[in-house]
């Protein structure tokens, strides 16, 4: 698969099937994509890989809190408290879009919820990663975590399986540290799911839009 193909082709999973992926296929994916650049070579990030019974305990774990009405606070602003346009109209309009997709209206706070709790079983992927970094890093290592991330979903299309980033596991920092036994210098910041899609979804046929080049691109000295 060329580049471009991997690219065109990726997409955020909402819903994956219940195929299993072998340790084989998660260590190859990491092996191969420890090659995203980092500033100063520092490759400041560690990655935890649940599959079975622990991914199943945490997944339980959060489902009870979610019961429980239990919050977290997160630890970091996954979006900026005042969001202006043109971000703001993009992510409410994806977001209606998706609900739009599931059949869930606009007035419907409960069923959004409920799609919004999805994250927190990873979507039913049969794996899930969570990127973490030791405190001491700044704003430019969290880029490099992203290109080192983005690596492992362009990998993943070669090899036939789908992702879906998640910071939604943002909302969980203290549950989430206790089941990976993280050190007080260490914070999660991302999480993954990883695994095959489940075609027959609709909610995976949802294709969110892209700006225009013009947009987004200014050329001076062609």
């Amino acid at each position: 698969m060329k580049v471009s193909d991997a690219l065109l082709s990726r997409k955020t999973v909402r819903q994956f099937s219940d195929k299993p992926v072998s340790e084989e296929t998660i260590r190859d994916l990491l092996e191969i994509s420890k090659r995203a650049p980092s500033g100063g070579n520092l490759q400041p990030w560690t990655v935890h890989v649940l599959s079975g019974e622990p991914l199943a305990t945490l997944v339980a774990d959060v489902k009870e809190k979610l019961l429980e009405g239990a919050l977290e606070i997160p630890e970091y602003n996954v979006y900026p408290p005042d969001l202006k346009d043109p971000y703001r109209t993009r992510r409410r309009v994806v977001g209606q879009q998706l609900y739009d997709l599931i059949g869930v209206p606009r007035e419907d706070t409960p069923g959004k919820l409920r799609q919004l709790a999805r994250n927190f079983e990873f979507f039913g992927a049969p794996v899930g990663m969570f990127f973490v970094l030791d405190r001491q890093m700044e704003i430019g290592q969290y880029a490099d975590v992203g290109m080192f991330m983005q690596s492992i979903m362009l990998l993943a299309r070669e090899k036939g399986l789908h992702t879906c980033p998640q910071e939604a596991w943002a909302r969980w920092p203290e549950t989430v540290s206790k089941h990976l036994d993280l050190k007080t210098h260490e914070m999660m910041f991302c999480g993954m799911a990883v695994g095959y899609e489940d075609e027959s979804a609709v909610i995976n046929k949802l294709a969110s839009e892209r700006a225009d080049f013009d947009d987004f691109v200014t050329l001076k000295g062609f």
